[in-house]
């Protein structure tokens, strides 16, 4: 098993480069205070299809081979890799088959539709997503394109860290959300070569606590099918390349409760006019409430995306 490696995430970034937004670095005086620290968001938000997946879903995409490309690729994601996947692959003219859980966000399901992915929806609780995307790659000679655990994903996604420390210059804290840790592994690739002194903090939503539990273990820690608002961040576990990835750069993990991750969404709503989902916002909650040793220092906070399901809102006020 060859992991991959910051000439990797710069070989992304020139693959990508025209294509992937190089979404901005914004500041906020406001939640700098609240913080006590000097705050910087890399917002991902913004981001082609609404996150940054559509960085590593259109790097992995674009190295296949002409006989892969013509015959498509499948995938699994409960929305912002089946977004990625299914743009990238409009972009490239490559057939996509998105495997999707029926509760996913209506919004997510309905943005990968318009982008073109063939849906086949599954039911999280009695079914495996990956044993589906396995079979329909054998019964239709697919390429499977998991939504974390690949090395040109894991790449493609630490592009938007390389591109916020050449924004910013060195950082002393980096905190970057956390589901199935391809977004996390890059990020710490990046901040290894550019920002060597920075500690790269994974956050996880408090009900889906299995990286966090690996990393303190040691060993890979499963959740079954967790009940949060962080829908980004309900895979059941790290990967084979994420897990070594993480337990070698990332720093330390930390978790926030649903109500606290809900009271940073709005927080940023509403002063800081940046819309994210709440997977979107976990960094910037334990910036803003968890981010114990952060005071005076230089922090970048991944803001990873805004694909808000507005019909969520009236419960999600109901919980903060």
């Amino acid at each position: 098993m060859i992991l991959p490696t910051f000439s990797d995430v710069a070989s992304a970034a020139a693959q990508i480069a025209g294509t992937a937004h190089r979404t901005p670095v914004v500041t906020s005086r406001l939640l700098d205070e609240q913080a006590a620290a000097h705050l910087f968001f890399k917002c991902e938000n913004l981001q082609r299809g609404g996150a940054f997946k559509f960085r590593g879903a259109y790097n992995a995409l674009s190295h296949l081979s002409s006989d892969e490309a013509r015959r498509g690729v499948v995938t699994f994601s409960s929305g912002n890799h089946a977004q990625a996947i299914a743009l990238a692959g409009q972009l490239l003219d490559i057939p996509r088959v998105i495997v999707m859980p029926s509760d996913a966000p209506a919004v997510k399901r309905a943005a990968t539709a318009s982008y073109g992915g063939e849906i086949v929806l599954y039911d999280r609780a009695s079914e495996d997503r990956e044993d589906i995307g396995r079979r329909l790659a054998r019964e239709h000679g697919l390429t499977l394109v998991p939504p974390f655990d690949h090395p040109q994903i894991i790449a493609g996604q630490g592009t938007a860290a390389r591109e916020l420390f050449e924004d910013t210059g060195p950082l002393d804290f980096l905190f970057v959300p956390c589901g199935g840790g391809g977004l996390l592994s890059g990020s710490a690739l990046a901040a290894g070569t550019l920002s060597p002194e920075c500690q790269v903090v994974g956050v996880e939503p408090s009900a889906g606590d299995d990286a966090t539990r690996s990393f303190q273990t040691k060993q890979l820690q499963i959740v079954h099918n967790p009940k949060t608002v962080a829908d980004g961040a309900r895979t059941p576990s790290l990967g084979s390349l994420t897990l070594p990835l993480i337990l070698e750069h990332v720093a330390d993990m930390t978790t926030v409760d649903d109500p606290t991750l809900l009271r940073t969404m709005f927080l940023l709503w509403e002063r800081h006019k940046m819309v994210v989902e709440p997977t979107g916002a976990l960094s910037a909650a334990a910036a803003l409430y968890r981010g114990n040793g952060i005071r005076g220092k230089r922090v970048g906070v991944i803001l990873s995306g805004g694909n808000v399901d507005v019909s969520e809102i009236p419960g999600w006020l109901a919980m903060r």
